[in-house]
């Protein structure tokens, strides 16, 4: 009489057989999230690249006069023209305040601005900013801390500002020094919250401003003090892990 075949679960390899079928898709799994995550963030960022200077180009070309555009001559666009006037155009311009002439240009101009009730507001704002974050004299936002946040026993990150003025200093309750700090959400950390904390409850860490911007996009899986190979190693390691578990919980053989 003829053995039977004992039943078998659809898709399962009956006893005795090598099971190389699972392991080989396992191993394809295993390659295409390497792969995903050495392509992905190259992708992402040639995409952002690419799309930063096709916005600036699209804001600066109408200002060029058609005689002076590549495309004039070419017979295909040439992306980055744009950009590459904007950085000239900045660059004179700052070559131009430089100089008495300059200067007194730019300050005729921000007087004409001073006595604009709403534009004054936004364009002094806008120049304390620029100047803190490009000039390199300011230390606001090079600095980051550990506060007590949302919650106690709940730490968040916060980028470190200035002291609050005279006036908002004498209104805040307590003797204690306060400091401002701007507390970024994830993963976009252009977005948050501002606020003033005592500087006794405000922890300084040894990060910089880049780092702490990574670990907040990241939501914390991307952690400083690694370089990028060891980043996709570890990546490619969960990602092998996480193929082995899937293998161990797919049901068991039946003798």
């Amino acid at each position: 009489m003829n053995e039977t075949t004992p039943n078998l679960i659809p898709g399962e390899v009956p006893p005795g057989q090598p099971d190389a079928p699972r392991g080989f898709m396992a191993r394809m799994r295993n390659y295409f999230l390497t792969g995903l995550v050495v392509a992905g963030p190259i992708a992402i960022t040639f995409y952002l690249t690419w799309w930063f200077v096709t916005w600036v180009d699209g804001i600066v070309r109408p200002f060029v006069p058609v005689a002076y555009r590549p495309e004039t001559y070419l017979p295909f666009g040439l992306p980055g023209s744009g950009l590459v006037v904007a950085v000239f155009a900045l660059t004179f311009l700052g070559f131009l305040t430089a100089n008495l002439i300059g200067r007194t240009l730019v300050d005729l101009g921000e007087g004409l601005l001073s006595h604009m009730p709403v534009v004054r507001a936004i364009y002094r704002g806008l120049k304390q900013v620029f100047e803190t974050l490009f000039s390199g004299k300011g230390s606001s936002f090079r600095k980051v801390g550990l506060v007590e946040f949302p919650s106690p026993g709940m730490w968040s990150i916060v980028l470190i500002s200035q002291e609050p003025s005279v006036e908002i200093a004498n209104k805040l309750p307590g003797r204690e020094e306060f400091i401002s700090v701007f507390l970024p959400c994830a993963p976009n950390p252009t977005t948050g919250f501002f606020f003033y904390v005592p500087k006794s409850k405000l922890i300084e860490i040894d990060m910089n401003a880049e780092d702490a911007a990574t670990l907040i996009m990241s939501a914390g899986v991307v952690q400083p003090g690694g370089d990028h190979q060891k980043k996709v190693n570890a990546l490619a390691e969960m990602a092998n892990a996480a193929g082995v578990a899937t293998a161990s919980q797919s049901p068991a053989k039946v003798d």
